[in-house]
């Protein structure tokens, strides 16, 4: 039994749901620094004196060390204490935004953006996993929906905020100022999380010795968030270039779509969150629908302002719930090991952002922002193609007080 376990009753206290909120402040924190370079795509492209393409890649190398680091950490903590391993991992995760600050050319930019991603995978591939122990049984898909609405927030809050910042005092100081917020984390972390070592995985307490996440509902899911994000991320990287271009907006109007577009993805994240805890996989087809016809009204009918708005409103409703509506989806699939297959579920998830933002900068380089769009299009459609192939993730019988399978992880 870990040591939350003692700590967990029939109703969650306050003090638990206060550490949910710092574990989702942190998500915040990590994702806004991933995306930041978004909303001052130009600027800093300008300042570092490098295409919109090249600078683009910054977060292809971020999603690359995460992919990396986000399933690999789960395998190397072993018995550490969790709260002490998420405060080290906001700690680097300041230093990766303190060094983008600073950061005089290309070179020194992909050094900071390295560090960030080691930062990053480790916090965003422990949350769900933390957060489902530190509350009641009844209470863990709301934890992992609040703890995952830090990446919707981001959206809503961190990337327009920055963008602002970005655009009144430069992007340097709104990477100063994310440096300064992690910090602050690192000791809050500390203190309202409580000491979590190790889960025991269901099957090896059992005795059943440990399952592999080689399962097809596992598998599907996985296929389905691979295409779905890349495609999402070789578009929403270039948002900015796309909105100048298409509609011709300014700086601020801009910051304000990326505010619409994050609002929207709130509402997404706790409506497929309340849903997918339940029926994951249909879940996520609906939002997968909703990126194909948010990027296809934005390639077709993108010239006009307000139907610009209306798209980036659908996108973020629909891209805003993927997150939890998969993460319900890995942990359904893999109710014994859910530490593992989160790691496995963020590994896929950044490395899909990696692939994205890359193959978005090829696009956008060759062929323009139009090209870009019906290809994204494309790739989300054949993500809403195979989600229904195959079987989906089927909850294990539930005592009826616990009414999700999530409750095996600790």
């Amino acid at each position: 039994m870990s040591s939350s376990d003692s700590v967990r009753g029939e109703r969650t206290s306050l003090p638990q749901w206060v550490a949910v909120g710092v574990l989702t402040l942190s998500t915040f924190l990590v994702v806004t620094s991933e995306m930041l370079p978004v909303g001052v795509l130009t600027p800093m492209a300008d300042g570092l004196g490098v295409s919109s393409g090249t600078m683009g890649t910054s977060l292809t190398i971020t999603g690359l060390v995460s992919a990396v680091t986000a399933p690999l950490v789960p395998r190397l903590l072993g018995d550490l204490d969790r709260r002490v391993v998420l405060a080290a991992a906001m700690a680097v995760l300041a230093a990766g935004n303190a060094l983008t600050a600073v950061a005089g050319g290309f070179g020194m930019l992909v050094v900071s953006r390295i560090v960030l991603g080691i930062g990053m995978g480790t916090v965003w591939g422990m949350a769900s996993a933390v957060a489902t122990r530190l509350v009641a049984p009844r209470d863990i898909a709301l934890a992992v929906s609040f703890a995952v609405s830090g990446v919707a927030s981001a959206s809503v809050l961190g990337v327009p905020l920055g963008t602002f910042v970005g655009n009144a005092f430069g992007w340097r100081t709104a990477f100063g100022t994310l440096a300064a917020l992690s910090m602050v984390l690192v000791p809050a972390l500390g203190l309202v999380l409580p000491k979590l070592r190790r889960p025991a995985a269901t099957g090896e307490a059992d005795g059943g010795g440990r399952r592999s996440l080689a399962r097809p509902a596992v598998i599907s899911g996985l296929t389905v968030v691979a295409l779905l994000v890349t495609a999402h991320f070789a578009a929403y990287t270039y948002v900015r270039p796309a909105l100048e271009e298409l509609p011709h907006m300014s700086a601020n109007t801009i910051a304000l779509s990326l505010l619409l577009y994050g609002v929207f993805g709130l509402v997404g994240n706790f409506a497929a969150g309340a849903a997918a805890g339940r029926r994951p996989r249909p879940t996520v087809l609906v939002l997968a629908s909703g990126v194909t016809v948010a990027i296809t009204t934005l390639a077709l009918f993108g010239t006009t302002a307000l139907v610009a708005g209306l798209a980036i409103a659908l996108w973020g409703v629909a891209y805003g719930g993927l997150s939890v509506g998969a993460q319900l989806w890995m942990t359904t699939a893999a109710p014994d090991r859910v530490e593992h297959v989160t790691g496995l579920y963020v590994g896929v998830f950044t490395a899909s952002i990696a692939l994205g933002a890359f193959a978005g900068g090829l696009i956008v380089e060759s062929a323009g922002i139009v090209p870009l769009l019906w290809s994204t299009a494309a790739l989300a459609l054949t993500a809403l193609l195979v989600a229904p192939i195959g079987p989906g993730p089927t909850p294990e019988p539930q005592p009826t007080t616990t009414p999700t399978p999530a409750h095996h992880t600790s």
